[in-house]
């Protein structure tokens, strides 16, 4: 699993799993954690049975229907099939987590160890404002909010067309730095960057992590772009008592 470094307190817990560790056979090999994706069912139960026990969750992590929107759930009303594309709780030991393969997960909590959210962030969801809204949902200055960005596609391997350009582009006058025409008509996007872009003008400053890439690392990520059919991982925090 991979810890976030990250000045958070003490009473809160967060990881990112990676494909390793599991139960799944190839292309799902081996702790893919996604019920939608093809592998067998009664594996990926398996998988997170077995997260459960290896990484001392306090229960079940919440599971969303992921659709790329800008749904934000709460722990405390959630319900298995919920669609969203992020979670919030400011209660103890309620797992907050959504899985990627190529996508952005953003994690978050207050300096004061009271909330947290987990985010899924496509460069779709990211355009929409799922920072934003999710952040709507912490009751303190956005200055005392901290995030932690996991396992994504890297800058030099996420190929788009002028159409996403142009959609961040015409948001921010930023955008354009997170962007490297390769032709007319593509370039080179920098999912990390353009969520520190935003994390920032919505005044989070404290943004750790986005070093990984899940395309570039087939030992240790899943890739949706990179293979097609491929297993998830999962990235959860939540509040342990205090």
């Amino acid at each position: 699993m991979i810890y976030p470094d990250w000045p958070a307190p003490d009473n809160i817990k967060a990881f990112s799993t990676t494909r390793q560790g599991g139960f799944s056979l190839p292309p799902y090999d081996s702790l893919n954690l996604g019920d939608h994706v093809g592998d067998e069912l009664h594996t990926v139960i398996k998988n997170r049975e077995s997260l459960l026990i290896q990484a001392g969750l306090p229960e079940s992590p919440r599971w969303l229907k992921q659709v790329h929107g800008t749904t934000v759930s709460f722990a405390s009303s959630w319900q298995q099939g919920d669609e969203a594309d992020a979670i919030v709780s400011e209660t103890s030991n309620q797992v907050c987590s959504i899985m990627t393969a190529d996508c952005l997960p953003i994690l978050l909590c207050d300096q004061q160890g009271n909330k947290v959210a987990a985010i899924h962030a496509g460069w779709r969801g990211l355009a929409a404002g799922i920072i934003e809204k999710t952040l709507a949902h912490f009751n303190c200055p956005s200055q005392d909010i901290m995030a932690w960005l996991g396992p994504a596609i890297g800058p030099t391997q996420f190929e788009v067309g002028s159409d996403v350009f142009t959609e961040f582009t015409a948001q921010s006058r930023h955008a354009h730095l997170a962007f490297q025409q390769t032709d007319s008509d593509h370039y080179l996007a920098d999912i990390y960057l353009l969520a520190k872009q935003r994390l920032n003008a919505s005044g989070v400053t404290d943004v750790y992590g986005g070093e990984h890439c899940t395309v570039s690392d087939s030992s240790r990520f899943f890739s949706y772009r990179r293979d097609g059919i491929t297993g998830r991982m999962a990235s959860m925090i939540w509040i342990a008592p205090k």
